[in-house]
């Protein structure tokens, strides 16, 4: 009797191991199949959810100022930031695409003229020595200075223009992600309230303080990191228009690229200066320099103003984050993956402090 029992224990066991492995791979099926048809627009819905999320304080103001019209302040806000997208687009787009055709072709051809290298450079630690000698070089003999390094120049002038002809996609995307995030403002409680069920479904009690932590966290960071980044690239395309430095859509992407990456903009800017000096007037020059320290420092001050006390990354992270959302998404994936990766870290450090407090307690 015993073993006609444990053999109908054991039929029954493995008939529903059976039917849960066959339930889970439907779901999982399921999910995966849904995920692949989303997954074009998955990066376009989460940037707009991120717009959203940042302006949703200020969407809450105009709401109040109108007499509780949410609707109408979404409107406001979507018109508002399209028409910023859409001229900072059109004025710098063109440039981008110019100076990088421009600066390939010249590349390609060696033509480009490299002034002469300052003797300051050759006191530079580490690398001044080696710079100094191949700018020397490439100012006397720029075709012999491009052959040792022809194959990282052509890759280099490849990616370039590959970039710069999906500067008009890289736009497109960010105008449709503002009409998502409008839509997303008008549905904000709603929103908020699918947030904290989702967070709560994932992580119980803790669910809503972490679903808050993440939303003031990608506030900060956008206010923080993307805001100041964007306020120096604007800047430096402004700077070079003024001192007219071709190709200042290109200088401004690329600031744009290392202030989200927190990597110095000087990296940029200070090669433009020495071109401004070599091609302008002494009182242009002089100019577009302390301009452009301006915008190479004014980070240090906008940072802690923007950022918020209470949100401490590390620099490697934002790094990380940027580089590798820029890498696998190009250009609004810089933005995307700087953010994500900052709250992924923000929530995983709330995570480990709720898990090592019980521990402590013992000790």
């Amino acid at each position: 009797m015993t073993n006609s029992n444990e053999t109908s224990n054991q039929v029954t066991f493995v008939a529903n191991a059976l039917e849960a492995f066959i339930r889970i791979g439907v779901v999982a099926l399921l999910i995966l199949w849904c995920f692949r048809i989303g997954r074009p627009f998955i990066q376009i819905i989460l940037w707009g959810v991120i717009i959203a999320v940042a302006l949703h304080p200020i969407h809450y103001k105009i709401k109040s100022i109108i007499g509780g019209r949410g609707k109408l302040a979404a409107v406001l806000i979507t018109l508002f930031a399209l028409v910023i997208v859409v001229t900072v687009g059109v004025m710098l787009s063109g440039t981008l695409i110019d100076g990088a055709k421009t600066l390939s072709f010249k590349i390609k051809e060696g033509t480009l003229a490299v002034p002469p290298a300052p003797q300051g450079v050759k006191n530079w630690p580490i690398i001044g020595k080696p710079l100094y000698q191949v700018w020397r070089l490439a100012s006397v003999n720029l075709a012999a200075a491009l052959s040792k390094f022809t194959p990282q120049l052509t890759a280099f002038s490849q990616w370039l223009l590959t970039n710069a002809a999906y500067t008009g996609v890289g736009i497109l995307k960010f105008i449709v992600s503002i009409f998502i995030a409008g839509i997303f403002l008008t549905k904000a409680d709603a929103g908020y309230k699918a947030a904290k069920s989702i967070g709560t479904r994932l992580a119980g009690e803790q669910g809503v303080e972490l679903v808050n932590l993440a939303g003031s966290t990608l506030r900060s960071v956008v206010k923080g990191i993307i805001g100041v980044a964007v306020i120096q690239s604007l800047l430096t395309g402004i700077g070079c228009l003024a001192a007219g430095v071709p190709g200042a859509g290109l200088w401004a992407l690329l600031v744009l690229i290392l202030a989200v990456a927190q990597l110095p903009t000087l990296l940029v800017l200070g090669p433009l200066i020495v071109y401004v000096f070599s091609s302008a007037s002494m009182a242009t020059a002089v100019l577009f320099t302390i301009w452009s320290l301006f915008v190479g420092l004014c980070d240090n001050f906008l940072k802690p103003i923007l950022l918020g006390r209470g949100v401490k990354v590390p620099m490697v992270i934002v790094f990380i984050g940027a580089i590798g959302g820029f890498i696998n998404s190009g250009i609004i994936g810089l933005f995307i993956g700087a953010i994500v990766f900052v709250v992924g870290y923000q929530l995983f450090l709330a995570w480990l402090h709720q898990k090592a407090a019980p521990v402590e307690e013992l000790a």
